[in-house]
């Protein structure tokens, strides 16, 4: 049409229904960070009211401003807490925000926060220190997972259960011993995380844009102020490394990768097949229409919850791959990926620890188990080697041959009459029985870190000391 109106709904068209404006209107979308970044808000409070603080002390505001700054700023804490605080789109970003409500809450005053620093060393802080809390609450939710593993493997240091490999039955063990194994894995999660919150103890407010600043500050006021051993370093460095995110998400993806696996086997053990334990309903749910079931989903979910947190590790590895120094606007991509990660996996922990303080261990089907598939064979060739003197892979071959012999008649080895051992080798005598029992193999598994019921006590004990 000559007036153009085609040409304009045409345009509108282009962007879509949801861009109505035009190019402004996606700016806006990709631009804006709030919808995320609020969550960062008591931090970016903290660190505004330590960077007031310090530009007082150093004469670079007077003390008058400082203290409208802060108690502006404890008024947008209340207004956010209570509520009540009307986050803008617009203002892109937590800190805009705040800073917008601080300026019309005491005026010009509030136009002298801002000096010596950046959006890009204040971002760096807020999501450094958001990150450091949330590695301490990992660090008790760990702790508490450890004790409940502490207690329940203290409970059943002598229930005997069949060890595998392969999945296939391979040597008694104690359930309390295949607890243990999990203290060890999530006791190097826990120090993984203490390791990386003395990695990322500096400070980075002072290193504003990239290059420092030309005023007089005191970054290792601040730093102190905030929690934090030192400032850091080197300015470009400081708006540029997002290594502590990186190292959360890792550390976060090789403990769900330590929750899937044990999730796993309360899965397993929880089938009628398996039947080694029963979880309480609290962490189990029912079918829609089979109604005698009774689903493991608690740890169904958090054996499906480590995808989410792996692939945010991927996905902020492959965002920060290829960024030259300093700041990007890419480093906006970082947050929601931590902020996801960090909330399912404190979930997944606390689900963990709550299914193994309400799991009930069905004793009876674990010592069922744990004689079957010739579990003892390994004892068997140990006993030709002490007693017999044979060289271990002489051994190893006796006691295929009565593997083989047992399966045959369809028993298990402790049921094979002497005879029957004495045809395969002359040497061995009645006394070969005593090691053959679940309870014999399990309590001659003496060497440190073993399985017999005193070493798992030991064990236990040294965790309890250090827990």
């Amino acid at each position: 049409m000559a007036d153009g109106t085609k040409d304009a709904g045409s345009s509108n068209q282009m962007w879509g229904g949801r861009f109505a404006s035009g190019p402004d209107a996606i700016m806006e979308e990709i631009n804006a960070s709030i919808g995320f970044d609020k969550k960062l808000y008591a931090q970016d409070i903290r660190g505004s009211i330590a960077h007031a603080t310090m530009l007082a002390k150093q004469g670079i505001i007077s003390s008058e401003d400082k203290d409208k700054i802060v108690e502006g700023l404890n008024t947008i804490l209340s207004e956010i807490e209570a509520g009540r605080f009307e986050f803008s789109r617009k203002l892109e970003d937590i800190h805009m925000n705040i800073e917008a409500r601080l300026a019309t809450l005491i005026g010009p005053a509030a136009g002298r926060l801002h000096t010596a620093r950046s959006r890009n060393d204040q971002v760096a802080l807020d999501f450094r220190l958001w990150v450091k809390e949330e590695l301490v609450k990992t660090d008790a939710a760990l702790t508490d997972l450890i004790t409940a593993l502490l207690d329940k493997a203290e409970e059943h240091a002598d229930t005997v259960m069949p060890g595998f490999t392969h999945l296939q039955t391979a040597q008694p063990v104690t359930f309390g011993h295949h607890c243990m194994a999990y203290v060890e894995m999530f006791g190097r999660d826990r120090s993984r995380v203490r390791h990386a919150i003395d990695h990322m103890d500096e400070c980075p407010i002072g290193a504003a844009a990239l290059a420092g600043t030309g005023f007089k500050i005191d970054r290792h006021m601040t730093a102190e102020a905030l929690g934090f051993r030192s400032p850091t370093r080197n300015s470009i460095d400081t708006v540029s490394d997002r290594d502590f995110a990186l190292e959360f998400l890792s550390v976060a993806s090789i403990c769900a990768v330590h929750l899937s696996r044990f999730a796993e086997e309360i899965v397993i053990w929880s089938t009628p097949q398996f039947g080694f334990i029963r979880l309480s309903d609290a962490f189990s749910t029912g079918s829609s229409i089979m109604p005698q079931k009774k689903n493991p989903d608690a740890a169904e979910l958090v054996r499906a919850k480590t995808g989410r947190i792996n692939g945010s590790l991927v996905a902020l590895l492959t965002i920060m791959k290829g960024l030259p120094l300093a700041y990007s606007k890419d480093m906006q991509e970082d947050k929601e990926q931590v902020f996801d990660a960090a909330e399912n996996l404190e979930l997944a922990v606390a689900a963990m620890a709550g299914m193994v303080r309400d799991m009930t261990v069905r004793v009876d089907r674990m010592r069922a188990a744990a004689g079957s598939g010739f579990s003892t064979a390994t004892d068997l060739a140990d006993w030709l080697v002490r007693e017999a003197g044979l060289p271990f892979r002489d051994a190893h071959h006796v006691t295929g041959r009565a593997v083989a012999l047992a399966e045959q008649k369809g028993c298990d080895l402790a049921d094979l009459s002497l005879e029957d051992l004495k045809s395969i080798h002359e040497a061995i005598t009645e006394k070969v029985f005593d090691v053959l029992t679940v309870d014999a193999s399990v309590a001659s598994r003496t060497s440190f870190g073993g399985t017999a019921p005193s070493e798992v006590r030991k064990q236990i004990a040294w965790w309890r000391g250090r827990n």
